[in-house]
């Protein structure tokens, strides 16, 4: 489908409650383009685990803006007509699968959180969505990334059902995980990115919530479709 408007649609919500599922399927229904910030968050956290640069999830904060400064952190996106996907880039090599593991789940939460890794992401992200037409999904994208955004959309779910789909999610792509490590992760994660001092997770005033507890993939896209079209009006 194709309108002359070009929206700014902002997607914010809970880890692991499809937001990206969601974010996709309105990007390909409008032909818009779709951002992932939380990959962008990831590729730093992928950054810091190869280089060394925490202790636990202590972040050695010094080093990373260094690396920063001297321009060793370069994040794209690119499309394969393959698989149809828009993937990750780190420096120019593909790390979609990578970033997508348990290891960088149970630190992306303390690297998201520094302001300065929130406020190099941030600028990046709004120059890539500046001239509209853009679907992007994150934590802070109505409140604080594009906070006259066209649309805003506030995705949660339970937690036990989030922790559910992501342990089904991984499972199925062959990594060793148990189903109660990763409900604690979305557990911590939902901690952290509430209450970071950095803007954390809220739902915008403006903002539609929609709750995918107990609804299909389907169901919540055409809710959200409905909800654009009222925007292009």
């Amino acid at each position: 489908m194709t309108n002359n408007k070009k929206l700014i649609i902002a997607i914010d919500g809970h880890s692991s409650c499809g937001k990206s599922t969601l974010a996709k399927g309105l990007a390909k229904h409008f032909e818009y383009k779709y951002i992932d910030t939380g990959a962008m968050y990831r590729a730093v956290t992928l950054y810091v685990i190869e280089n060394n640069l925490h202790e636990g999830k202590t972040i050695k904060e010094e080093e990373l803006k260094k690396a920063f400064e001297e321009g060793k952190i370069k994040i794209s996106f690119q499309y394969n007509p393959e698989t149809k996907k828009s993937e990750t880039l780190l420096n120019g090599k593909n790390v979609e699968n990578k970033i997508r593991g348990i290891e960088v789940s149970n630190l992306v939460s303390p690297v998201a959180q520094i302001p300065f890794v929130r406020h190099e992401l941030v600028n990046l992200q709004r120059e890539m969505g500046k001239e509209g037409g853009i679907v992007m999904d994150g934590r802070d994208i109505g409140t604080n990334v594009f906070p006259n955004a066209d649309l805003k959309i506030f995705l949660t779910a339970d937690a036990e059902i989030r922790a559910k789909r992501r342990y089904k999610e991984l499972k199925e792509k062959g990594q060793d995980v148990s189903y109660e490590e990763i409900l604690a992760n979305v557990k911590e994660r939902d901690y952290i990115d509430s209450t970071r001092k950095t803007n954390p997770l809220r739902q915008a005033e403006d903002a539609v919530l929609l709750d995918n507890s107990h609804i299909s993939i389907e169901e919540q896209l055409q809710n959200a479709i409905n909800l654009v079209n009222e925007k292009l009006k």
